[in-house]
């Protein structure tokens, strides 16, 4: 038993259940998860709710005073790039200069 009462079995219990969860579920995340990507999960996890669920669908639809087929797909469009494109890369960032030229 540790300081604050933890077992360390529970510890390492949780997390192999969180790395069995993130292996299951895409929008979980990871270290390794940037903002970007984590913002575009939210958001295509929203789209598609609103888009599979009619009765929200028609309440924005409403709400928007646009057909729902209208809403649907642009719901289905918007989850293409919810957020944007997404930013650069670190090797993209460095681009090496033609051998010779300097």
């Amino acid at each position: 038993m540790n300081k604050r009462g933890c077992f360390t079995a529970d510890k390492l219990r949780n997390q192999q259940e969180l790395e069995r969860l993130q292996a299951k579920f895409v929008g979980t995340g990871h270290p390794d998860t940037t903002s970007w990507e984590w913002k575009s999960n939210i958001y295509r996890d929203t789209y598609s709710s609103i888009a599979g669920h009619p009765p929200l669908l028609s309440y924005l639809a409403l709400a928007e005073n646009e057909p729902v087929a209208k809403v649907r797909a642009k719901m289905i469009r918007q989850m293409f790039h919810p957020v944007g494109p997404p930013p650069p890369r670190e090797e993209d960032m460095y681009i090496d200069t033609p051998q010779g030229k300097q």
